[in-house]
């Protein structure tokens, strides 16, 4: 994509950010240059993203890797930007005929909590993941995120638990 077709699906990103984040994201091979077209005087940058992507998930745990994890994290969310995009530049589309939502529940709760929770989960999509295609049926994505523990804030001299 170019930075002009990603401002418009992103219109909450100031320019000069996201032309930041591409640079930085080039510098830091998580994207790469595939094209490039010379538009009334300007170079216009197509963006693709590296292969560099691959991961062993398992060694990524292991050392705790920060950066990969956000990496991978940021691949996601790409992945699911893109269905939406698509999915709201088609004509007639129904949010609610279609199935289309998304909601975010905070939660207080420990890792077992968590981790209980997520399975239970896990066990109510098991059936519609086994499910075949037929024609009734649409094919949609159910992502779950559980975000890491926030953080301490400190004010006025006072350290607080964040919301």
């Amino acid at each position: 994509m170019t930075a002009k077709q990603l401002s418009e699906i992103y219109v909450d990103i100031p320019s000069a950010t996201l032309y930041r984040s591409l640079k930085k994201m080039t510098a830091d091979e998580i994207l790469q240059v595939v094209e490039e077209n010379r538009i009334r005087g300007t170079v216009e940058k197509v963006y693709s993203i590296t292969g560099k992507w691959q991961v062993d998930a398992e060694k990524m745990v292991e050392d705790n890797n920060g950066p990969m994890y956000l990496l991978l994290f940021t691949r996601f969310i790409m992945g699911l930007s893109e269905e939406f995009a698509e999915y709201a530049a088609r004509e007639g589309i129904d949010l609610l005929r279609d199935g289309s939502g998304f909601t975010v529940a905070p939660v207080w709760a420990t890792t077992e909590e968590l981790t209980a929770a997520i399975t239970g989960i896990g066990e109510i999509l098991g059936p519609l993941v086994e499910n075949k295609k037929t024609p009734e049926r649409s094919l949609h994505s159910i992502a779950i995120i559980t975000t890491p523990p926030k953080g301490e804030i400190k004010q006025g001299g006072t350290i607080h638990a964040e919301n």
